[in-house]
């Protein structure tokens, strides 16, 4: 190097940056997510017990949002097939049960060689639910009032224009449909923003992780996890979605900030690959090629 040669600035790469944002929000604990749009049902988002009204826990909840996101159930409120009967609801011949898991505490002899053995023992039990859409006799909370429109974000809408993706609004659901290869996204007026995101980021925000999974259909980068992540994949595509969503919020001006929203949802999702401590790298990586590939799509742009 000459001496009035100046030293060469590094780029910035802010998929990493935002990466380890999130891993250290995910580390520190962020909390529950919540829903940032109404439904029919409260909590807005956490699975519950219809006849106890507790919430699921642990490995649960995320076992139950899968069921709830395959089957199209909007609303997540769940009972064994004793527990509906008990509320005078019964459920309907021919519908699947979903499985979640409990814990049943017994005492036997303490170990004598372990000084903090209490002879207390946890064993898993397998119990079976189903969801209140499944039953009759049951009423499902009436549907929310609708706040009216958001406030536009014009680099996103033109950013998604640009895709091509074809977006269905209405319901009480986000979500991806390959078989009609469809954005389908609650309509705008439910969007009643969370704790850090206003309605219009959240809105936003949602429509950005459909986006990610809509770029992973076999017609795209028909993305694929293989064996390592096996029958955790769908928890895999979801943490691709949800960082994909992180890294499109910064870039479009959604929400400049790691919001904890992103990092409960993922957190949530990290659960089911505790044993995968390199999972957030490959799904950072998959969700920066997802990013990629949408910026990539010019066809549709408006000008």
């Amino acid at each position: 190097m000459t001496a009035l040669s100046k030293p060469r600035a590094e780029r910035r790469d802010i998929h990493a940056e935002i990466t380890a944002r999130l891993i250290a929000a995910i580390e520190a604990d962020p909390g529950r997510p919540s829903l940032p749009w109404r439904r029919s049902s409260a909590p807005l988002f956490m699975p519950e017990n219809a006849l106890t009204r507790k919430l699921y826990n642990g490995i649960n909840i995320v076992s139950l949002w899968v069921a709830a996101e395959c089957l199209g159930y909007t609303a997540p409120i769940w009972a064994t097939y004793r527990q509906w009967a008990e509320l005078g609801a019964q459920v309907r011949k021919g519908e699947k049960s979903s499985l979640v898991v409990f814990y049943k505490e017994y005492e036997t002899d303490p170990n004598p060689d372990d000084s903090d053995d209490d002879g207390k023992r946890r064993v898993a039990r397998a119990s079976y639910v189903f969801n209140c859409s499944q039953v009759d006799g049951f009423t499902v909370p009436d549907a929310p009032q609708l706040l009216g429109p958001i406030k536009r974000i014009e680099a996103a809408d033109q950013f998604i224009r640009a895709t091509g993706a074809r977006i269905e609004n209405g319901g009480e659901r986000a979500f991806y449909r390959p078989s009609t290869d469809t954005i389908h996204m609650p309509d705008e007026g439910l969007f009643c923003g969370t704790g850090t995101m206003t309605r219009s980021e959240s809105y936003f925000a949602v429509l950005c992780h459909e986006a990610i999974h809509w770029s992973g259909s076999g017609k795209r980068l028909a993305r694929e996890f293989g064996k390592r992540f096996g029958d955790a994949a769908y928890a895999a595509e979801e943490l691709v979605a949800e960082i994909g969503s992180a890294f499109l919020c910064a870039e479009l001006g959604i929400t400049q900030d790691t919001r904890a929203d992103h990092a409960q949802y993922l957190a949530q999702w990290l659960k089911l690959l505790k044993d995968d401590n390199r999972a957030v790298f490959t799904a950072a990586a998959k969700a920066s090629e997802a990013v990629a590939y949408l910026k990539s799509l010019k066809a549709h742009e408006v000008s």
